[in-house]
């Protein structure tokens, strides 16, 4: 019903940040756990286990979790979709050995990954304030629903933890290590926070053109891009996206800061 009376459009992109001093909070909270536990942690996994090894259980979790994007597909009116997810899901968890091998990606069926968050906004639900969950990272007040409706009702990790009741809470392996090996695959990507001179802003601005590029398949319109490049909000100043661009920034920032301190007569290190 709430579909049905949504209709079809996409509600355009928010690119204000109102909850902007909430957001820096958890944003530093979440740094934090992230430097003192969840990256040694991947760090020390990446160490440990072959590159085939990590391919394989990267490979295992995108196949188990296929049931959510099949789900969201047919709820997004996309029955195309959802069979090739099913096609991918049944050929890799039989000729792939439990999904632990990708044979469906070399028969060429494309994978097509969505959610609940996806769901929504397909159907025009607004996208609400830009949200720093705390543990969970960027999201809105729309697709935070993800968590709640991807994670109880479509996941089959979800269903299988709580149809298990070890002594030990060894059902919630599986999720542990999933959560550690998505970590290993975003170490890459660190470099790019580091030298960013907002690192806030940059995951904020990057996760929203991600998420953009998902709810229109790579392609959103050129208006909408506009919009969002532009911004609207406070301190809303790094909004080129392209890595090589955003050092290029970081380089002139430095520069520009360098010339500041040599104006000022002040030692470069103190400022």
């Amino acid at each position: 019903m709430l579909m049905l009376l949504a209709g079809c459009a996409i509600a355009p992109p928010r690119t204000d940040d109102p909850l902007e001093k909430f957001n820096r909070k958890s944003y530093a909270f979440n740094m934090a756990l992230d430097k003192h536990v969840l990256r040694p942690v991947a760090v020390g996994y990446t160490k440990v286990t072959p590159k085939p090894v990590q391919t394989s259980i990267s490979n295992f979790f995108t196949t188990i979790k296929l049931p959510i994007s099949i789900a969201n597909n047919l709820l997004q009116a996309r029955p195309s979709d959802a069979m090739a997810d099913t096609g991918r899901l049944l050929i890799n968890m039989t000729v792939g050995v439990a999904g632990f091998f990708d044979p469906a990606s070399k028969m060429q069926i494309p994978l097509k990954e969505t959610d609940f968050g996806i769901t929504l906004a397909r159907w025009g639900v607004p996208e609400g304030d830009y949200l720093m969950v705390p543990l969970l990272g960027p999201s809105t007040f729309r697709d935070v629903w993800q968590y709640p409706v991807d994670g109880y009702l479509f996941d089959p990790l979800s269903y299988f933890e709580r149809n298990h009741k070890f002594h030990w809470g060894q059902y919630y392996i599986p999720e542990v290590v999933y959560f550690i090996q998505m970590r290993a695959q975003l170490l890459d990507a660190d470099q790019f926070l580091q030298t960013a001179y907002d690192p806030y802003a940059f995951v904020r601005d990057a996760w929203r053109q991600s998420r953009l590029n998902k709810i229109y398949d790579g392609n959103p319109p050129a208006d909408v891009m506009l919009k969002l490049q532009q911004g609207q909000g406070s301190n809303n100043s790094n909004q080129n996206f392209d890595p090589s661009e955003l050092l290029k920034e970081q380089q002139q920032w430095e520069q520009k800061q360098k010339q500041q301190q040599n104006k000022s007569g002040q030692p470069s290190g103190n400022q």
